[in-house]
């Protein structure tokens, strides 16, 4: 597999169009299915479609109105390295790599945010990508009363299982060779349809930033490790080869996702490949 391009151009280098941070934030508030609970407003996308940077400018432009913002990523909730391990050693090896639906800790996720919704303190988690493993606990945040508004990001947000018969045939490279007999994938597709769906019951509004197709993502994670090494050049990242092999562990879900999710969110917008938004359906200021 190859990337569609050279892997120069930083992430997002000028954020969302203010028009799209202000309906993202207006659609944000009125959100909650409670007038008591903190609404959860949750923003979806493939690797490095910008996800955390249209959540990072929705908080800043909460904060400079007043209010008080938690930011959690489903990145942040994966399972830590050694239950990985006991996963890959228990079920299939395959689930030593994060990601995949199986990978997180749905009920970490859960607490987090049942406690933001009804105003309580809580720990937020962090995750080290570099190091593959939770932040320590001295890198975790406390919120401390009440927030008006969760913004919680993720790449499979809201992701359904697929059709048992659609996992039959191997879909790349990968579950070709190392998930032959499928033990893999239907592990990850039978935790879409009995675990993640309890968190994703927290989430109260969903966005959705579609790609032009599922190979642009091999460019934006691309792009998004150069990020992540830029900022500490003295650990390293995945080359190109582990990074490809690294995305094979996301096509089946995403794929799915990208067939499904435009009829599940209240708003879906389409990105070109260089993530500037081109359409909107759904929501507030929809074209």
């Amino acid at each position: 597999m190859r990337y569609c391009r050279a892997m120069t151009t930083p992430v997002h280098p000028e954020g969302f169009p203010a028009r799209l941070v202000d309906d993202a934030l207006q659609a944000a508030r009125a959100s909650s299915s409670s007038s008591s609970a903190t609404p959860v407003f949750a923003i979806t996308g493939l690797q490095g479609s910008g996800k955390s940077t249209l959540a990072d400018q929705v908080a800043a432009r909460a904060r400079g109105e007043g209010l008080r913002v938690a930011v959690l990523s489903l990145d942040d909730l994966y399972l830590t390295h050694a239950q990985r391990q006991r996963l890959a050693a228990d079920v299939h090896p395959l689930l030593a790599t994060r990601g995949p639906p199986g990978t997180h800790d749905v009920a970490l996720g859960c607490h987090v945010l049942d406690a933001l919704r009804k105003g309580q303190d809580v720990v937020l988690p962090r995750f080290d990508k570099l190091a593959d493993d939770r932040a320590p606990d001295e890198a975790w945040t406390r919120t401390e009363g009440r927030i008006d508004l969760v913004l919680f990001e993720g790449w499979c947000l809201k992701a359904m299982p697929e059709a048992d018969a659609a996992l039959a045939a191997p879909l790349n490279a990968l579950e070709r060779d190392e998930d032959a007999d499928g033990r893999w994938r239907r592990y990850c597709n039978d935790a879409l349809r009995t675990d993640y769906p309890a968190l994703w019951s927290r989430i109260d509004a969903l966005w959705f930033l579609q790609p032009p197709g599922f190979d642009i993502v091999r460019t934006w994670r691309g792009e998004q490790e150069q990020a992540l090494v830029a900022r500490d050049p003295q650990r390293t990242g995945m080359d190109r080869a582990q990074l490809d092999r690294f995305i094979q562990h996301y096509e089946r879900t995403s794929r799915h996702l990208l067939a499904t999710l435009p009829a599940v969110a209240e708003r879906t917008i389409t990105l070109d490949e260089t993530r500037r938004p081109v359409a909107a359906q759904g929501g507030v200021g929809a074209t």
